[in-house]
């Protein structure tokens, strides 16, 4: 898809506008602000690419900002692995940056500034102190159709707030007793503007502060004086911000009364935010509270469990960047929310793997194939082992080619055979000849049974004519099938992941019903064997199966000689993306 497809939505129109008409400084500057509250998922992996694609885009920059205001959920583990995760997609940040790090900046590191605005707030009688809990401020603060009631400590005094206000930091009170609000609006009918809470009590320590703060500013308070002090032209959020942009334009008007909006190239820099639609996948859920729960009660194996839609999960899947930030662009930037289909992720992966994965033989759910008239040697009677060659990768002629050994005993997977073949079945049945993948034509001559009627080994003959695959006499071979040598094949552990929702909509009953939709399937753990050159795969090598699926190395557990394998996709799905 051409850039002029992908990326010229609304989101683009307008910064343009204000290219044009001056209104940046000559720079613009986007932020993407994750709370370090959790992973990041595929929603946030939308984000990323809009608030870095349109900084890149206007050759400006993207600051990485963890908003870290609430002290209850955030951890280094969380932010830390934000900053990997956004790299790893391809993204970097720029810009001054706070922390000694270009670009990087902590809400927390400006909490002393924030503070102060609150108090310069009070002196001017626009916030005031307030004891009312919080089902108290349910009744004052009414209902859209109808104006609120004032709150009885609404027209307190500056100055006995500005005490209060000390009081609440010096942690004279305990959490909820009092906080400050905003006095803005108590008949708008937009509730976020009816006296909207800007900082609470908190007696926790904070993982970036330790116990420097027991107050803490509301998000709707901190973020637009976190985008204001950047420098930040363009805040770009979802949807559900879309009925707090009022009080965002609030924060920024009265910091500009305060003469703390910054300047470029003499331009007086104002923030402005506009909202998109989230990015909503069927079979999943994306709340991090959700995710956490998954996690926290053993249902997946970590946030970074493959079925999960977090980053990080889908990179031990096998994910790569490039299709992810494809599927993103495929989705697009609207203003109108819908669900997209994960079957056109897993189609922007496989669109990528099928061009860059090194093909390899790999064999599942392996049973035994004896050549009855293999080559023996002269004088011992073992075996001749033999070298098939085949290409690394047949849509790239630099990838090269690799040797396999065959000897004569090889593993297939049990379903590519059948003792009473159906009509049109041309895989390995009794009579019936298949080429055996870059080696020979096989004809089946019968099959050995356990006790229980298991097949467990099958017998035929080759063509001694036919090395290479190809019959000397001309004849049609219709089925080829994979295989792995008996001798030099490796054992592997292969887990196989699939949907971790049944239902398309898990949260149908509500947030707490959703693991009732739980696939028992999600996960399948088999002992196969692969050809001998993936012994030696590395965490993260990506390959295609033949005839089986697209997998990788996994990124923790495969270790040379113990391979690990995730699959990422299966081989082929009928799934057809608009163009």
């Amino acid at each position: 898809m051409s850039e002029s497809d992908t990326s010229r939505h609304f989101l683009r129109q307008w910064i343009e506008k204000d290219v044009a008409d001056g209104k940046t400084g000559g720079k613009v500057v986007t932020r993407f602000p994750p709370e370090p509250n959790g992973y990041i998922h595929i929603g946030h992996a939308k984000a990323v690419c809009v608030d870095f694609g349109m900084a890149e885009l206007f050759d400006g920059e993207c600051h990485l900002r963890l908003d870290d205001t609430n002290p209850t959920k955030e951890s280094d583990e969380y932010a830390e692995n934000i900053k990997k995760d956004i790299r790893w997609l391809g993204f970097q940040w720029s810009g001054e940056g706070d922390a000694g790090e270009p670009g990087f900046y902590n809400a927390s590191n400006m909490f002393d500034k924030m503070y102060e605005i609150a108090e310069e707030l009070i002196r001017r009688g626009q916030a005031y102190c307030c004891n009312l809990t919080q089902d108290e401020w349910k009744q004052y603060r009414g209902v859209p159709e109808k104006p609120g009631t004032p709150s009885p400590s609404r027209d307190t005094s500056p100055e006995r707030n500005l005490q209060i206000f000390h009081e609440m930091r010096d942690g004279k009170y305990a959490d909820g007793e009092w906080c400050l609000r905003a006095k803005i609006d108590m008949a708008s009918p937009n509730i976020h503007f009816r006296d909207p809470v800007i900082y609470r009590i908190r007696h926790v320590s904070h993982y970036h502060l330790g116990d420097k703060w027991c107050v803490y500013p509301m998000y709707d308070f901190a973020h637009p004086i976190e985008d204001a002090l950047e420098g930040v032209t363009h805040s770009m959020c979802t949807l559900e911000f879309e009925v707090h942009r009022p009080l965002y334009d609030w924060v920024v008007d009265r910091m500009d009364e305060q003469g703390l909006l910054p300047v470029r190239n003499g331009v007086k820099i104002r923030t402005q935010q506009r909202e998109f639609a989230r990015l909503n996948i069927t079979y999943t859920v994306m709340s991090k509270r959700l995710l956490l729960q998954l996690v926290t009660e053993g249902h997946v194996a970590g946030w970074d469990d493959p079925r999960m839609p977090t980053v990080c999960g889908m990179r031990r899947r096998g994910y790569t960047p490039g299709a992810i930030r494809e599927f993103c662009a495929r989705v697009g930037v609207s203003k109108f929310e819908s669900e997209s289909d994960p079957a056109l992720l897993e189609w922007c992966v496989r669109e990528e793997l099928n061009q860059t994965a090194t093909r390899r033989m790999a064999v599942l759910d392996p049973v035994k194939v004896v050549v009855d008239n293999w080559e023996r040697g002269m004088g011992n009677g073992e075996r001749v082992t033999r070298e098939v060659e085949l290409p690394n990768n047949p849509l790239d002629e630099s990838a090269g080619t690799r040797k396999i050994p065959f000897g004569g005993e090889i593993w297939i997977d049990r379903a590519d055979f059948m003792e009473v073949p159906e009509k049109k079945f041309f895989r390995m049945a009794p009579g019936q000849e298949v080429r055996l993948r870059g080696a020979c034509i096989f004809k089946c001559t019968g099959c050995v049974k356990d006790e229980s009627g298991k097949v467990v080994e099958i017998h035929g003959t080759w063509d001694p004519e036919s090395w290479g695959g190809n019959a000397a006499d001309g004849r049609k071979v219709k089925g080829t099938i994979h295989w792995v040598d008996c001798a030099t094949g490796v054992k592997a552990e292969v887990r196989l992941y699939d949907r971790l929702f049944t239902e398309k909509d898990p949260l149908k009953d509500g947030p707490s019903e959703f693991l009732k939709y739980m696939n028992p399937d999600s996960l399948k753990v088999v002992e196969a064997y692969v050809e001998p050159a993936l012994a030696e795969a590395k965490g993260l090598d990506r390959f295609q199966f033949e005839r089986t699926g697209y997998f990788v190395a996994d990124e923790f557990d495969s270790k040379p000689g113990a391979p690990v394998f995730n699959r990422t996709v299966t081989l082929k799905d009928s799934y057809k993306p608009s163009v």
